[in-house]
């Protein structure tokens, strides 16, 4: 048992002889994609020991995130802990890939129990997605410069960089084909970073058509897609995820969505 982990584990098994079980917490994710239909989810992407915990590990997770992350006695889970097991999960996806990303790996390589990560993520997706999402955080947001040319091509340079120059981009790669068809990974993902860039970039075009720049009907959700999608697009399928994409994808939005005086 890892160092971090110990006093962890010692806490929690006396509170499960002398604490009530806490009420059980459920995280409903709404994606902005219509779920999969279950005929296409019958694929091998689960470690069935990772993805689907003990009904103890689940009731021990669950019963966490109903205290808000504390113990009965009302002390903090310990950051170090969380911060080692994020960044162990990181390593070993860019090492591994997911289809042989193991909790028990992650444990080893952040020196806690396989416990204390179950106290925390219900399963590996679970993890992943927190994971991704702390990644992608950074490089959504838009200043208001002022300039709406200069604000689409920072939408583009946001996606670009992020997949480019950090490490949300080894990342992502590891896990882009189970976002795909793995629903617990891929709904929570969508629920949370690709809407929040939605978001982001929608609140760019109404800046854009505010100042008369961009046209009332231009249309937020293609607007998104032209401005981020072809740097996912080279991202799958090969290109140069260098700066004149960003000028050339940003020139075209604003040509397309245009006032015309």
């Amino acid at each position: 048992m890892g160092v971090l982990g110990g006093l962890d584990e010692l806490e929690d098994c006396v509170s499960v002889v002398h604490e009530e079980q806490a009420p059980l917490l459920e995280i409903r994710f709404v994606a902005y994609h219509n779920r999969m239909s279950g005929e296409n989810q019958d694929v091998p992407y689960r470690n069935l020991n990772d993805t689907e915990p003990t009904p103890a590990q689940s009731a021990s997770a669950q019963a966490a995130a109903a205290a808000g992350g504390r113990r009965p006695g009302g002390r903090p889970r310990s950051e170090k802990a969380h911060r080692a097991i994020l960044d162990a999960a990181r390593a070993e996806l860019i090492e591994e890939g997911f289809t042989r990303f193991r909790l028990e790996h992650v444990a080893a390589r952040a020196g806690v129990g396989k416990a204390t990560i179950y106290r925390r993520w219900s399963s590996k997706e679970a993890l992943a997605g927190e994971l991704l999402a702390e990644l992608a955080a950074p490089h959504i947001a838009v200043v208001d410069s002022g300039d709406t040319r200069a604000e689409l091509a920072s939408c583009t340079d946001n996606a670009l960089r992020a997949i480019r120059d950090t490490t949300f981009g080894p990342v992502v790669r590891a896990l882009l084909s189970q976002i795909a068809v793995n629903p617990r990974l891929g709904d929570p993902f969508r629920a949370t970073v690709v809407q929040a860039r939605r978001a982001e970039i929608a609140r760019v075009v109404q800046r854009g058509i505010a100042r008369g720049d961009l046209r009332p009907d231009a249309d937020l959700e293609i607007a998104t897609e032209l401005l981020v999608g072809p740097v996912y697009f080279r991202l799958v399928f090969g290109g140069e995820l260098d700066d004149s994409l960003v000028v050339q994808v940003a020139d075209a939005v604003m040509e397309a969505f245009a006032v015309r005086r």
